[in-house]
């Protein structure tokens, strides 16, 4: 078989390969350079199409239910277009209304680039100092006050959404001709700022939420019934969102704040404390308790007490049994506890504390699965009892951090005078005694960071009954555990 070899070539063979292969180089090199050259030519023309946008001003831009003048940039604008069609849908499901009327916005991303006279001269006063305003008059029958048509239009900056939160007054103008008291139409307009989908859990702009988390906490009457400015600061804004977001999302109270909400909406002569009669000293309770565990991802409806469970001491050999879920804050146990009485409880389950961790007992110990039986001559696994833990004599050591899935106690206790207010909370576990701190009602959760409860899952029973009183309590039986045991090798 013959071979082809390059030196074997003749002369004339040798310079053609030389000549193809610097025809190929050749043009290698100007398609490179053409693909170069056509993307530098991509790239001014892109620039100089952005340049155009920004050299343009403002433009328009429309949905279904808005028209928007703004100098933002064409894919921030359809952004937030569809962010202020997603949040109009979710107001309009809440108070059961559509708007009426499409809704105007002027969103202002530089006012240098606005033409003078193209704003209207409150609108530029608001967006100069980084705020908003919405403009709105209406029409209404002098015989019962009914609104008969209105008109609204809005004045942003494009930032920290404000045109959220005013697109929110421009809802309520058109399709109830009013907006409320400021302290419900601020609170609510921070609310549709923030509104989701589905999700009801605080997810604040970080300066608001370090601004609520370390301050004093604003009395709620003085927010419902405090001197009203629209438009003060943002600072009274955050309280009002609090208010409402509690109000609103809560299952105690969100039956009563939507009708409430909607007759102050329409001039209904209501009051607030008349509206949640008995109840506004637990309001009062729960929306400081909610202030004090505010943090973004925290579910106001996890953490809502149950105020609906009958308490009752332990008398004789009773037991007080509940159910506590680790998906929840402080729940009812149903016992009403005496100071310095000494109580023995014993607690069967497992929780977990996210979809994918492992059980966890009372304990906060992770619970493993029996071993499988293992064939005759291998020791390398074993099956053990785990030993009960030690506790002493009161487990109640409320100087010592829970750890993460153990079960803690805490005393609600209501005094006529100074209304709801909770013990030092202390520890638990699966198995031994407390005393009391205080007299009061008895709750117990699963211990883990307020604002990760909401992945947690499982529930636990506990029994508990005063000590020293009838048979004492089981301890829960110990769960096998696997262990592992090196086997050593004489050679």
């Amino acid at each position: 078989m013959n071979h082809f070899c390059p030196m074997s070539c003749n002369r004339s063979q040798r310079q053609l390969i030389v000549l193809l292969f610097i025809a190929v180089i050749i043009f290698s090199s100007v398609t490179q350079a053409n693909a170069t050259e056509e993307k530098t030519k991509r790239r001014r023309k892109s620039r100089r199409a952005a340049a155009a946008e920004q050299a343009a001003g403002p433009r328009n831009y429309r949905s279904k239910n808005f028209i928007m003048h703004t100098d933002l940039p064409k894919k921030e604008a359809e952004d937030l277009l569809k962010r202020m069609e997603t949040m109009l849908r979710l107001i309009s499901r809440y108070w059961g209304a559509p708007c009426r009327k499409t809704i105007e916005c002027y969103v202002v991303k530089d006012l240098q680039k606005w033409p003078p006279g193209s704003l209207h001269p409150r609108g530029v006063q608001s967006i100069a100092v980084g705020g908003g305003v919405t403009l709105s008059q209406s029409q209404a029958l002098l015989s019962n006050d009914q609104i008969i048509d209105a008109d609204a239009v809005v004045y942003a900056v494009a930032e920290r959404g404000v045109p959220l939160h005013e697109a929110v007054h421009a809802y309520c103008a058109l399709t109830f001709g009013r907006t409320g008291p400021t302290w419900y139409s601020e609170g609510m307009a921070e609310m549709g700022n923030y509104w989701r989908q589905n999700d009801s859990s605080v997810k604040l702009e970080p300066i608001v939420l370090q601004y609520l988390q370390n301050s004093e906490i604003k009395k709620l009457e003085e927010i419902v019934y405090g001197v009203q400015n629209s438009g003060d600061s943002w600072r009274e804004y955050a309280w009002r969102w609090a208010l409402c977001h509690l109000l609103a999302n809560n299952p105690n109270y969100a039956k009563r704040f939507r009708p409430l909400g909607l007759a102050l909406l329409n001039k209904q002569n209501v009051d607030f404390k008349q509206v949640y009669g008995a109840m506004f000293q637990e309001i009062l309770f729960e929306y400081e308790f909610f202030i004090q565990h505010l943090d973004q991802g925290l579910r106001s409806d996890l953490i809502s007490f149950d105020w609906k469970r009958k308490f009752r001491k332990s008398r004789g050999n009773s037991r007080v049994r509940a159910k506590i879920s680790a998906g929840r804050g402080w729940q009812p146990s149903g016992l009403m506890v005496d100071a310095e009485i000494e109580y023995q409880f014993s607690v069967e389950g497992h929780w977990q504390l996210d979809k994918k961790g492992p059980e966890l007992d009372a304990d906060g110990n992770v619970v493993l699965p029996p071993p499988t039986a293992e064939p005759a001559g291998n020791d390398n696994v074993i099956a053990s009892a785990k030993p009960a833990p030690e506790k002493p004599a009161d487990a109640n050591d409320s100087d010592t951090v829970p750890s993460p899935g153990q079960l803690v106690g805490i005393v609600l206790i209501y005094d006529e005078d100074t209304g709801y207010r909770l013990s030092k909370p202390f520890n638990l576990g699966r198995y031994g005694t407390f005393t009391a701190p205080e007299t009061g009602n008895l709750y117990l959760r699963c211990h883990d960071k307020w604002n990760e409860i909401a992945d947690n899952s499982g529930t636990v029973s506990v029994s508990i009954k005063e000590q020293g009183v009838g048979a004492p309590l089981k301890e829960p039986g110990a769960e096998v555990l696997r262990t592992s045991r090196v086997r050593s090798t004489n050679k």
